[in-house]
Parts: C-alpha cells; sequence; structure tokens
C-alpha cells in the first residue's frame, strides 16, 4: 500500500505541457470492446454484463488528460525508450523506478509501464475482494495504457514525426487510419488470450516490439509524402490551407490514406490486435491471480439472463471478425 500511495503523490504535482495524444476514439473502443468478446467463460459472462461500460470507459484517461486537465495523466500515456538507453539496466518496477529516477524524468519521459504494472497491481486486488465498481474502471483503463503500449510512437521520443520530418504522423497513424478502414479490421484474435506468468516482463517486451515499428510507420509516411503534390496529401480549403480537425492536426485525402494503409502493410489492424489479445490478457492474469473469485455473483441474475441470448449472437459475430454496435465518435 505504501507503494501505491507514494507513486500516487510523486505524478500528482507534475506540471505537464507536452500533449500527447493516444490511440483515437475508435481504437481504444474497439480494443476495450473486441477485449471482452475475447475472454474465456466464465469471465465473459460478466464482462459481457458490463460491455458498454467498459467500451466507453476506454476514453476515460484521455478525457483525464485533455478535458480535465489532470496533470497526474500525461506521463501514464507514454515512455521513451530510447532515453532509457540498455533495458537491461532499465528498474521494470515501479519500486525500483521511484527509487532512481526523479518527477522530472517521468515528466519529460514517461512512465507508461510502471503505470501499466500498478494498474494491474490494483485490478488484481480488486478483483480478489470483488469489488465491482473498481474492477470494471480499473480494467477499462489498463486496457487503455496496453493499447498505448502498442502503438509504437507511444514508446519513441519521434511521437509525432517532428524529429524526422513527419509532424502530424501520430494521429494520422492512429486515428485516421482506424477511423476509415477500421470497419474492414478482423478483431477475432483466437486463441491468444492466455495466462501471463511475468507480467513486468511481458510489459517491457510489448514496449521494445512497439520501438521496432516506429522507424517503419514514419518512413513509409515520410517517403510518401515525397511522390505526391500537396493536394493529394491533405485536404485543402479555399485558400489553399490544410484543414485541420478540432485537435489542430492535419487532415489526410482519402487517396492518401489508402496509399499510406497499404504501404504500412497491416501495421494497424495487427498493433490492435495485439493490444486486444494482451488486454484480455492481463484482465485474465490478474483474475488468475485473484484466486479466480465468482464475479457472476456480482450482478443479479435477471441481469445475466437477459444478456445470454445478446452474448451468443455477439459471440458468433465474434468469431467473423465483427464487433456489434459501435459507433465510435469521430474524430477527422
Amino acid at each position: 500500500m505504501a507503494l501505491k500511495t507514494k507513486f500516487r503523490i510523486i505524478v500528482l504535482v507534475i506540471p505537464f505541457a507536452i500533449v500527447f495524444i493516444s490511440w483515437g476514439k475508435f481504437g481504444h473502443e474497439h480494443i476495450n470492446h473486441a477485449a471482452v468478446m475475447a475472454l474465456p467463460m466464465p469471465m465473459q459472462t460478466f464482462y459481457y454484463n458490463h460491455i458498454d461500460y467498459i467500451t466507453q470507459e476506454s476514453n476515460e484517461p484521455d478525457i483525464r488528460k485533455y478535458t480535465l486537465s489532470d496533470t497526474a495523466e500525461y506521463p501514464r500515456h507514454f515512455i521513451h525508450l530510447e532515453v532509457l538507453g540498455n533495458l537491461d539496466t532499465v528498474p521494470k518496477s515501479p519500486a525500483a523506478a521511484l527509487k532512481k529516477y526523479d518527477h522530472k524524468f517521468f515528466i519529460k519521459h514517461g512512465m507508461l509501464p510502471w503505470a501499466i504494472e500498478d494498474m494491474m497491481a490494483k485490478l488484481t486486488d480488486a478483483l480478489k475482494h470483488k469489488h465491482k465498481t473498481d474492477i470494471l474502471f480499473l480494467s477499462a483503463d489498463l486496457a487503455h495504457y496496453i493499447g498505448d503500449a502498442y502503438m509504437p510512437l507511444h514508446v519513441s521520443t519521434n511521437h509525432n514525426g517532428t524529429l524526422t520530418n513527419a509532424k502530424g504522423a501520430h494521429s494520422l497513424f492512429e486515428s485516421q487510419l482506424p477511423e476509415v478502414f477500421g470497419e474492414t479490421y478482423n478483431y477475432n484474435v483466437g486463441g491468444k488470450v492466455k495466462y501471463v506468468a511475468d507480467i513486468e516482463k511481458e510489459t517491457w517486451r510489448i514496449l521494445s516490439a512497439s520501438l521496432k515499428s516506429a522507424d517503419t510507420l514514419l518512413k513509409v509516411d515520410r517517403d510518401l509524402s515525397k511522390t505526391l503534390p500537396k493536394d493529394k496529401i491533405y485536404v485543402l480549403d479555399a485558400s489553399g490551407n490544410i484543414k485541420t480537425n478540432e485537435y489542430n492536426e492535419p487532415v489526410h485525402t482519402y487517396q492518401y490514406l489508402k496509399l499510406y494503409h497499404d504501404g504500412l502493410k497491416g501495421m494497424v489492424e495487427r498493433q490492435m490486435r495485439y493490444a486486444i489479445a494482451s488486454s484480455a490478457s492481463f484482465w485474465y492474469t490478474a483474475w488468475v491471480n485473484a484466486g479466480k473469485p465468482d464475479l457472476n455473483s456480482l450482478d443479479k441474475k435477471e441481469l445475466t439472463t437477459r444478456n445470454a441470448p445478446s452474448l451468443a449472437q455477439e459471440r458468433a459475430l465474434y468469431k467473423k471478425g465483427k464487433l456489434f454496435g459501435l459507433k465510435a465518435e469521430k474524430e477527422f
């Protein structure tokens, strides 16, 4: 308990000015929703009873970050792995990280891996004590951070392509592409949901793997931009200026989005599928480590009975790789 309190105090005093965009609303909602459908029974019954909450709550960390300007929230969404150097020597646990780094480090370089581990510990405790509200809230938040860990630019110092003349690459990859092409993705991750024996090791494996994709997505964008004129890359207004969305991010043409999406060779879908499988696996692992509590006892039987036909129908749809009833708020 002392560790959790100390960790919370450190981040609450952080002033933070740099904006790091997470997976867009489409991405986070589809990841969380699909993660529920990927769960094994009997966990899935309880989580499905609250699938709408877990889906919508996927955006809560970003609401805290942007709408509420919660300075404690910002560093939880990213990590600059290049700055850490040899990862074998980096403190992997939250406790060890707090001993080595000060709050200024977390402000500048992020705390995503330690936030995931801290959230995982809290979820396990909530499951152990069968605290229903905490279980749902923490599950949704944890999946958000895991989703961020699978977004390659969330683990790189070149988070928006500004270091390689590819500014705007962040929202292009994680928001515009999923919004345009996400309905064609296969969200069924099959049998990839498994017990994670070492959460710490798996968290850092995810981050390291994501970083390897960062240069690739930036290069594809940068190289493609050299082959097309401005009006084929961006949507322009009557004065020839690049149109932007409400977050001041450039709006790309469908032609460019299609070429870029094809050039990435399935990377966006692949990263989202990884995030789905890992989110469900971390939830499942927390449940097992908590002693496999009976979650169905937390809901009224009539709720489960009412939802049973819908669950059966949605499971059949999920087998085909599709999700039911999702209409995420558009950002572009």
